[in-house]
């Protein structure tokens, strides 16, 4: 399947095989694929939270406008924007600012100048935070679908949700915020999937 393949396939299923699961090294194999996504400095502010659990799915769809796709789905991602993870002393942050130094981008004693340019560029606002949390994040989110739909999968981004609620259900530190819910799975048996949606030209999306 070529990338022009991936962008026709890739569409939000709602009916998701409730009976066929999604194997873990599959699983593992769209999320590092995933992790390809670009990101600010590379810092890669995300993180997932993998629900599998049949009761949990249960308790998240209660909070999520009672969805059926949470239930039926086998795996739901909380997808993470990490709101420090701009800041040096994030494990990420460390793990980036070492590579640097290791490839030769950056010396070692450039970590505090390194700290500085973050904090002046994502830290010097609230609105700066999140959204240098929320863009990152969506890169990865979006790359998220297009490997599903390059592995065979469907998905379905979703943010219908009580964030506040989920948050506390969930037990999701404060540092992060949940841009959206994915589910992945495969289409369920017999379901026709409609012809994709309107979309907008080049001449459309370009403006003077």
């Amino acid at each position: 399947m070529d990338f022009t393949d991936i962008l026709e396939k890739r569409r939000a299923v709602n009916f998701f095989d409730p009976d066929r699961d999604v194997e873990d090294a599959l699983l593992r194999k769209i999320v590092e694929q995933a992790g390809n996504a670009p990101s600010s400095y590379n810092l890669q502010p995300w993180k997932l939270k993998i629900l599998r659990d049949p009761e949990r799915k249960k308790a998240l769809r209660a909070l999520a406008f009672d969805q059926p796709k949470i239930t039926e789905a086998p795996v739901i991602l909380m997808v993470l924007a990490d709101r420090d993870g701009w800041k040096i002393d994030s494990p990420t942050a460390q793990k980036v600012f070492a590579d640097f130094v290791k490839v030769g981008k950056m010396q070692e004693d450039q970590q505090e100048w390194f700290s500085g340019v973050t904090n002046a560029l994502y830290g010097r606002s609230e609105d700066a935070v999140q959204a240098f949390a929320n863009k990152n994040t969506g890169l990865f989110a979006m790359s998220l679908m297009y490997a599903a739909t390059a592995n065979g999968l469907e998905s379905h981004p979703m943010d219908g949700f009580d964030h506040d609620a989920v948050c506390k259900e969930f037990e999701i530190p404060d540092n992060y915020w949940i841009p959206m819910l994915i589910a992945i799975g495969y289409l369920k048996p017999g379901i026709t999937v409609y012809p994709k949606s309107w979309r907008q030209s080049f001449e459309e999306i370009v403006i003077d």
